[in-house]
């Protein structure tokens, strides 16, 4: 697994207020609305059910006892049932992108985001790098639920900034393949560039997705196609969502120029 630290923002000409107003909105989401999570009511209707999209019907379900497979064997374990959803079905795809399951979850997405939302956000401007963080997250969305409404997790609810977040770092991978990124890889710190930071995370997030270690479609508790979903759109958008804006990818060749002097300096 690889986790990113930090990267190099030399030539990032602005402030990222949308990223910083993401994370903003995706705390406020978690401690106001989820209750640090203990508001199951809230999440149970506002997270995205695959079946509800495809049949653009509510479902709702009562609280029911699964059987979990643990590291010291099965274990019964009360899952709550789905709730009734106030608002058309469709629009939890969006709201679903501002919920977590966890401190761990949230924090996770946001430090990604943080890292790498700023340049991308910079590349685009404000206004579409939003509109383009929303695009992939419904991509993402999408991408899980048709792997998934057929099956087992038809009716398991799916919540996340992550599927947005891969559209940015499938940007990311696009725009700046060069960019100098700091990563925990390996047990080891090391510099290496954007190309590798995110490549080998999109070739894990593949791996997974096709069952050699976790089901279909999911494993653990991770939606991998979506973020497969969202990264292939990220990556697809990312040229036409800078059109019109030449220094952007101005800044980008004068950064590669700098990264390949530095590397050959190391």
């Amino acid at each position: 697994m690889i986790f990113p630290i930090g990267d190099d923002n030399r030539d990032r000409k602005s402030i990222p207020v949308v990223t910083i107003g993401l994370i903003a909105a995706n705390i406020l989401v978690f401690v106001l609305f989820q209750q640090m999570g203990a508001n199951e009511q809230f999440t149970m209707s506002f997270s995205t059910v695959p079946e509800e999209i495809v049949t653009g019907q509510d479902v709702e379900t009562p609280a029911h006892v699964e059987v979990v497979q643990t590291n010291e064997g099965p274990r019964q374990e009360m899952v709550p049932g789905l709730g009734k959803t106030p608002i058309p079905v469709y629009l939890t795809i969006l709201t679903s992108m501002f919920m977590h399951g966890g401190i761990a979850h949230l924090l996770g997405n946001m430090w990604f985001l943080w890292i790498f939302g700023d340049n991308i956000e910079d590349d685009m401007g404000r206004g579409r790098y939003l509109l383009f963080y929303l695009l992939c997250g419904i991509v993402a969305s999408l991408a899980h639920v048709a792997v998934s409404a057929g099956g087992e997790q038809a009716n398991v609810p799916s919540l996340g900034a992550s599927g947005a977040i891969s559209g940015v770092m499938g940007a990311y991978l696009v725009l700046h393949p060069k960019r100098r990124v700091t990563v925990f890889m390996l047990r080891l710190i090391m510099n290496v560039p954007g190309y590798v930071a995110v490549g080998l995370w999109f070739l894990f997030q593949i791996v997974s997705s096709l069952q050699i270690f976790q089901a279909p479609g999911t494993g653990g508790g991770v939606a991998y196609m979506a973020h497969i979903g969202g990264f292939v759109a990220g990556a697809a958008l990312a040229y036409p969502f800078i059109a019109g804006r030449p220094l952007a990818s101005q800044r980008n060749d004068s950064y590669d120029q700098r990264a390949d002097q530095w590397s050959r300096f190391r």
